[in-house]
């Protein structure tokens, strides 16, 4: 099963038929995803699933129905087990960008976290899980397909939002105050922590 988030509401991509609830079913191969997308943000669905009978091919079929935007970015942690979060566009989020060309997903990942925070000295411990999210720009939508590292930095000096990508401020959340973050993040943020 995958979860790809429209703001912080869930399209489920699954096998299984379920009872509808509070959410809607779709058969993924006869989709309008922009209807979805619509009823998703119009109706009070707390999700939409879409069904298919080949769960290999779900993911394949459905970032196939909208042009995709792949991203990297990091889970940053310092010596006091402390994670680097940015605030965007009144939430909490962790750093990420888009990949630019003939640069490797781990570059990207590295470069942009540099960007967004003015940290240095990171280091990628591990692969994290791939989060996809929709967005819309111009009125067309795409799905952001990031891919997340498990990062580390002994960085000590100032944090430097990149306030030309609207970015206002950078902190080290330590876990004690979590929840507070999470609590005005992304629903696909709060999966990765």
């Amino acid at each position: 099963m995958y979860k790809i988030f429209v703001g912080n509401k869930p399209i489920i991509l699954t096998t299984k038929v379920e009872t509808e609830t509070n959410f809607k079913n779709f058969l993924i191969d006869s989709v309008d995803i922009n209807k979805v997308l619509s009823k998703l943000k119009k109706h009070k669905y707390d999700a939409v699933h879409l069904i298919g009978s080949n769960k290999e091919l779900l993911l394949k079929k459905f970032l196939s129905l909208l042009p995709n935007v792949i991203a990297g970015g990091g889970k940053v942690y310092n010596k006091k087990n402390e994670i680097l979060f940015i605030f965007r566009n009144g939430k909490w989020d962790l750093p990420k960008g888009k990949t630019e060309p003939k640069e490797t997903i781990n570059q990207t990942a590295l470069r942009e976290v540099e960007e967004e925070t003015g940290i240095s000295g990171l280091s990628i411990i591990k692969p994290l899980d791939v989060t996809y999210h929709i967005f819309k720009r111009m009125d067309q939508y795409y799905i952001k397909v990031t891919y997340w590292f498990k990062m580390y930095s002994d960085y000590e000096g100032v944090l430097i939002p990149q306030e030309k990508e609207g970015i206002t401020d950078v902190k080290w959340i330590s876990e004690s105050k979590l929840t507070k973050v999470l609590n005005n993040s992304y629903a696909n943020i709060k999966l990765l922590i």
